[in-house]
Formats: C-alpha cells, sequence, structure tokens
C-alpha cells in the first residue's frame, strides 16, 4: 500500500487552516441544504486550465464537468454509459442550469492529438483516439489550410471544437427546448493559459476578448 501523496494531505492542511476557516458556515450551509449553482462548465481536464482558478468559483457556485478536450457529444439515448452526457442530464434537469459554458484552452493536448493522428496510441485501448474522433473531419480539413503554422492550427481547432460542441450540446432535446424559451443559455468560451486571457464566443462563433 501506497503513502497517500504528501503534497495533497499539506495541500489540505492549508484548506483547513486557511479557506475552510474562512468560510466555514457557508460550506456547512451548502452540506446541509445542497448545491444550486446557476452555471455549469465544461472543461478540459488539462491541469493548467481549472475553471473553479480562471473565474474565482467559490464552493457551490459552479457545477463543473472536465474531460480530454472538453468535447460534448451529441445526444445518443442509446444504453450506453455516457458520462458527459449524464453530468449535462443532471445538471440541466435536477439543477436548473442557466447557463452552460464550454471552454477550451491553449496548448491543448488532445486537440494536438487530433490534428496528428499518426502518433502511436498511448495504450491498445486507444481511449484518447476513439474520444476525439467525435470530431470527425474537422481537423483534416483544417490541415489543408498551409498558410497556417501549426500553432495557428490548433488554436483554430481549438476553437472550432468548442462551436462543434454546442451544436452537439444542441442535439439534446431538453436543452434545445429551453434554449428556445430564454431559460437557458449556451456560451462558448477558450482560456490562454500563457497570458490568461479569455476569449468568448459571440453570436456569429468568433472569439473576441471580453470588456472589462
Amino acid at each position: 500500500m501506497h503513502n497517500f501523496p504528501q503534497h495533497l494531505l499539506d495541500g489540505h492542511a492549508n484548506f483547513m487552516a486557511g479557506r475552510y476557516a474562512r468560510e466555514k458556515e457557508r460550506i456547512r450551509d451548502l452540506a446541509e441544504t445542497g448545491q444550486t449553482p446557476s452555471t455549469m462548465i465544461i472543461a478540459c481536464c488539462d491541469s493548467r486550465a481549472a475553471p473553479e482558478m480562471i473565474f474565482d468559483c467559490g464552493p457551490g457556485e459552479a457545477f463543473v464537468l472536465r474531460n480530454v478536450a472538453n468535447l460534448v457529444p451529441t445526444y445518443q439515448p442509446d444504453g450506453g454509459q455516457h458520462g458527459t452526457s449524464a453530468a449535462i442530464e443532471f445538471a440541466v434537469k435536477a439543477l436548473g442550469i442557466a447557463n452552460i459554458v464550454i471552454m477550451g484552452h491553449g496548448r491543448c493536448g488532445g486537440i494536438k492529438a487530433a490534428l496528428n493522428p499518426d502518433f502511436s496510441p498511448l495504450d491498445e485501448g486507444d481511449f484518447i483516439g476513439k474520444w476525439m474522433s467525435m470530431l470527425g473531419e474537422l481537423p483534416s480539413q483544417l490541415g489543408t489550410k498551409s498558410m497556417m503554422t501549426a500553432t495557428e492550427q490548433q488554436t483554430a481547432l481549438e476553437r472550432i471544437s468548442i462551436r462543434n460542441s454546442i451544436r452537439n450540446l444542441r442535439t439534446f432535446p431538453y436543452v434545445a427546448a429551453l434554449e428556445a424559451e430564454g431559460k437557458l443559455a449556451v456560451h462558448g468560451a477558450w482560456f490562454d493559459i500563457s497570458t490568461g486571457e479569455l476569449w468568448i464566443m459571440d453570436a456569429d462563433g468568433d472569439f473576441i476578448r471580453p470588456i472589462l
């Protein structure tokens, strides 16, 4: 039996002495009354792009789902085990979320893999390759743009992927219905790890820097 990672134990000790001590009543109230976040954030599991850090969220303020490359599949009620779809279902149907934000980020490893299909799978199961195949022909179509550098291609696909996931999200009947009724808003965002900049998607699908 391996020892539990010491840096995690130290981090928890700091949490108890710091944030928990300062917000004890709020955290205990959340434990008793349950969560009522208004926003769901679908983000990448990359350790450098944590939504709670980026948006300075406290406990109970955001319902966060993280997966490889922040992808959303289409609605597939086929009896399979769909973790991302299950989280969307719970957020919308049980929590009554008012906003869903799909947030990509720069230097995404999943997107890099999608742009380089000749890379050898990390394992014979190739779960990453199968997951990223959700993008379909988008990576190969982008690769024909010879005037773009590799970095520009990756940034472009990171943002195109967000738009693609939003399209897929709208195949969920209850998402489409609530959005049409004005009870749910769907957003796209892209975070630059290097600069800390946040870019948001406008109504035309372009990414712009918000005016603070």
